[in-house]
């Protein structure tokens, strides 16, 4: 029995890139770091309640420069997945699902993202 010759999926090289798609794979992306970063922060809290020598040693990791690289991605995370969730309530809501609108809110959320970012930045120094 010979196997029926149908019509393949479109795989991702058919299509090109949208804002729509980036943001959804970034908002899975960064849902999976807060996860990781979530065990870490666990960790320091268990680490201050057992020790404060070892909670001193995370601190001064956070103080280098890669460890305030990866606080500070952890912190966009956090604010372009909160961003990102209450653009997802207004469509919950049933607000936004015209195409510009779609988009408008998409370059809101990059923005709000980054400008929360800097404002812990500021507040932090």
């Amino acid at each position: 029995m010979s196997k029926p010759q149908r019509p393949l999926s479109p795989h991702l090289q058919v299509y090109k890139p949208q804002l729509t798609s980036m943001m959804s794979i970034t908002h899975r992306l960064t849902g999976l770091f807060l996860s990781l970063g979530l065990v870490i922060f666990v960790y320091w809290l268990f680490s201050l309640a057992k020790s404060p020598g070892m909670a001193n040693e995370m601190i001064g990791f956070v103080q280098t420069t890669l460890g305030c690289v990866i606080f500070y991605v952890w912190v966009f995370a956090f604010a372009y997945h909160l961003c990102n969730g209450i653009r997802h309530l207004f469509w919950d809501a049933g607000k936004g699902y015209s195409i510009p609108a779609v988009y408008r809110s998409g370059y809101m959320v990059i923005l709000g993202a980054a400008l929360l970012t800097a404002l812990v930045y500021v507040l932090g120094r």
